[in-house]
């Protein structure tokens, strides 16, 4: 056992660039994160921001982007508990949301590359200053951001930055550290008392005079992630070890509750990620005293990035946030920390595959009825049956590919085959409607619908063309 989580904020990542929630059913997300013992939230607008001006074009079009009065009833619904809310505004890689306008594709690094924005251009800057400007703004008495910069791909390969890194002798890393210490002296110079924190795996192997003389040293506080269940404690000691050894005396940690297992995960495991808190408790216990971690983001991605797919959806990812948290508090997921966690959910397990009910109504565990589907539907989308149905022994064997294109085919083995794939299909499509029906009460129908074509529609559609091709060929072959 490790000692619970030492002083400074618990906060929990909302990532709105995919799957946004209905304000009503965040307003209810608010109140539970509450309940766990959460302290602040890391909010990651992206494109959900009512951006406006000359900016407009970065809000979304999927679904309306939330109001400015919903913004507002966020921050309120958070500071009656006692939560801090901190903007997560990207500012030099990850900003697919704002260079896929065609418009701006001339702002960015590499034609290729819709992530990492073109450091050289004074558009650039000014681009990321107003959208900080407007985030700001919306966020009254604001006292800290997180300016991103993570996993900014491509940096050194667009022609002006080999033009700068030839002509200055200057490496990447000197690069990546000009254009994020520039954002962070602007922020300085327009909100003298903001804190800035950043991601920090641009940095990890820099060495430490390197840091020391980019000028960054006093303007940010780092927050190093790492989601995986084995995170290596001695490195990551070692790496925090650095940064205050090069002045960088404000740190954080980012571990995750959800969304870090694979880009397409539908269904949370919450022993993964209670795993990743357990190796993060092993880092805070072996830290010097010196070091001042300001607190923990635990992480919940929607996305891996503003193009991919959707990872879990918030309802099947609550009992583990809850049990990542209740480690934290406990130092171990103790058999007290796993009895806290049902009775706080009204449920008999933590992990969502094995879980039922406790209590009737869905005060405790809002989304509870949409989590409860998706493991079910999910179960029977992954079930062989269905997956494999094309390789069943009466489809490879009686209704091949070639016996279709010659329409040549056992007529009573086709029937047999059209019967099973009817019915399999006529079951997933209750359960379709079931699972849509409740996820539009707590997300937009864009949700809903890139959902079904994500996780339902590639198990459908084979099952589909069986079907409609069986009727064509048993006609060429009976009376």
């Amino acid at each position: 056992m490790n000692p619970p989580w030492p002083k400074g904020k618990k906060l929990v990542h909302l990532d709105l660039k995919g799957a946004p929630p209905q304000i009503e059913y965040l307003h209810r997300l608010i109140e539970l994160f509450s309940r766990l013992g959460v302290d602040g939230l890391l909010v990651e607008y992206e494109d959900m921001f009512p951006y406006k001006g000359e900016l407009q074009l970065l809000q979304a079009t999927a679904q309306p982007a939330y109001s400015r009065e919903q913004v507002l009833s966020i921050q309120e619904s958070a500071k009656a508990r006692g939560m801090e809310v901190i903007p997560l505004v990207q500012t030099f890689g990850h900003m697919e949301f704002v260079l896929k306008h065609r418009t701006l594709w001339h702002l960015r690094e590499d034609p290729h590359c819709v992530g990492t924005l073109n450091p050289h251009k004074e558009e650039g800057v000014k681009l990321v200053m107003e959208m900080l400007r407007q985030v700001v703004e919306l966020h009254p008495h604001l006292r800290t951001v997180h300016i991103g910069a993570d996993e900014v791909y491509s940096l050194g390969e667009g022609e002006d930055s080999k033009l700068w890194l030839a002509s200055t002798g200057c490496s990447v890393e000197q690069l990546f550290l000009s254009h994020v210490t520039k954002v962070a002296k602007a922020i300085k110079e327009a909100w003298p008392d903001m804190n800035i924190i950043m991601w920090d795996d641009m940095m990890r192997d820099m060495r430490q005079d390197t840091l020391k003389a980019s000028g960054l040293v006093g303007l940010v506080q780092p927050m190093l992630w790492d989601y995986t269940p084995n995170l290596d404690v001695d490195k990551t000691v070692s790496l925090l070890e650095k940064y205050h050894s090069a002045g960088m005396s404000d740190l954080w940690a980012a571990s995750s509750f959800k969304g870090s297992t694979s880009v397409h995960t539908c269904v949370t495991c919450t022993q993964r990620h209670v795993d990743n808190h357990l190796q993060w408790l092993k880092v805070a216990a072996s830290l010097s005293a010196a070091i001042n971690m300001r607190g923990i983001a635990i992480t919940g991605w929607q996305r891996y990035d503003h193009l991919s797919v959707l990872c879990e959806l918030l309802p099947v990812a609550l009992p583990s946030l809850a049990s990542c948290l209740q480690t934290l508090n406990h130092g171990e997921f103790s058999t007290e920390a796993h009895r806290n966690v049902t009775e706080m959910l009204g449920v008999s397990s933590a992990e969502i595959e094995a879980m039922e009910r406790t209590s009737a109504g869905e005060s405790l565990f809002p989304g509870r009825r949409l989590a409860e589907l998706i493991v079910e539907i999910n179960s029977l989308l992954n079930s062989e049956d269905l997956r494999f149905f094309e390789s069943n022994m009466f489809v490879r064997g009686w209704f091949s590919p070639y016996h279709r294109q010659r329409k040549m085919v056992n007529p009573s083995n086709s029937i047999l085959i059209h019967s099973q794939a009817s019915g399999y299909l006529d079951t997933l499509q209750k359960m379709v409607e079931a699972v849509r029906k409740e996820m539009v009460n707590l997300y937009p129908n864009s949700t809903a619908e890139e959902w079904m074509e994500e996780h339902v529609s590639p198990v459908t559609a084979p099952l589909q063309q069986i079907i409609d091709a069986i009727p064509g060929c048993v006609k060429e072959m009976v009376p």
